[in-house]
C-alpha cells in the first residue's frame, strides 16, 4: 500500500495542475473547442468536474496531514474520480474523433481532458487507499452529474435554447428534442455509475481490499 508522503504528494499535485488549468482557462491564454474564458467556463461539465477534483484533493492533502479518511471523504473523492473519467472517455471517444484529438487537448484542455483525470483515476485505483466498499457508492457517485443534467435542463425550460453563440444548449443536447436531451443525460449519469463501479473493482484488486 502507498505510503502517506506518496498520497500527500498525488494529491498535492492534482490540486496544482487544477489551478494551472483553471488560470489558463480564465485568462483565455489558449482557445480551444467547447471552451470559453473567465467564468463563462463554469458552465461546462468539464471545467466544474475538473475544479471538483481540485477541491477534493485540497481536503485530501489536509486529511493525510491529519492522519484521517472518515467515511465522507472516500464517497467525495470517489465522486470527483468517477466525474473526470466521463470527462476523460466522452473526450477520447466522442469529441475527439468528432473535433480532432489535437484540438480537444490544447491549453487548458490539456490538463482538464486528459492529466488530470488520468493522474485522478490512477491515483484512485492505485494511490487511494479504501475502507470500506458499498454497492450504492456508484449510485451516488453519478451526482455530481445528476445536479448538472437537472440545472442544464431546467435553464434550457426557463430561459429557452436561444442561438448560437448565445445558446444555452452549448453542447447541442437538445438538438434533437427535450426527450433525446434528457436521455442523452441518463446515459451520462449510468456510465458515470459504471465509471464508478469499474474504479471501485481496480481499487478493490490493486489492493485486495474486501467490502465490509
Amino acid at each position: 500500500m502507498a505510503k502517506k508522503p506518496v498520497r500527500f504528494c498525488v494529491n498535492l499535485l492534482i490540486l496544482i495542475l487544477t489551478a494551472i488549468g483553471w488560470f489558463i482557462m480564465m485568462n483565455n491564454i489558449s482557445h480551444s473547442p467547447l471552451a470559453s474564458s473567465g467564468l463563462a467556463s463554469l458552465r461546462y461539465f468539464t471545467v466544474l468536474s475538473n475544479l471538483l477534483e481540485g477541491i477534493t484533493a485540497a481536503i485530501f492533502c489536509f486529511l493525510i496531514l491529519t492522519d484521517r479518511q472518515p467515511r465522507w471523504s472516500e464517497l467525495l473523492k470517489l465522486m470527483a474520480a468517477s466525474s473526470v473519467a466521463l470527462t476523460f472517455l466522452t473526450v477520447m471517444l466522442f469529441l475527439g474523433p468528432l473535433y480532432g484529438y489535437p484540438a480537444m487537448l490544447r491549453g487548458a484542455n490539456l490538463f482538464f481532458h486528459l492529466i488530470i483525470p488520468v493522474l485522478s483515476m490512477a491515483e484512485y485505483c492505485i494511490v487511494f487507499l479504501p475502507r470500506r466498499f458499498d454497492r450504492k457508492d456508484k449510485y451516488l457517485a453519478a451526482v455530481p452529474m445528476l445536479l448538472y443534467g437537472c440545472g442544464y435542463l431546467i435553464n434550457i425550460a426557463v430561459n429557452g435554447v436561444g442561438k448560437w453563440p448565445h445558446t444555452n444548449d452549448w453542447y447541442g443536447f437538445l438538438n434533437w428534442g427535450f426527450p433525446v436531451g434528457i436521455v442523452i443525460f441518463l446515459v451520462l449519469i449510468l456510465v458515470t455509475m459504471i465509471t464508478a463501479f469499474l474504479l471501485q473493482f481496480i481499487c478493490r484488486i490493486t489492493h485486495g481490499s474486501r467490502k465490509r
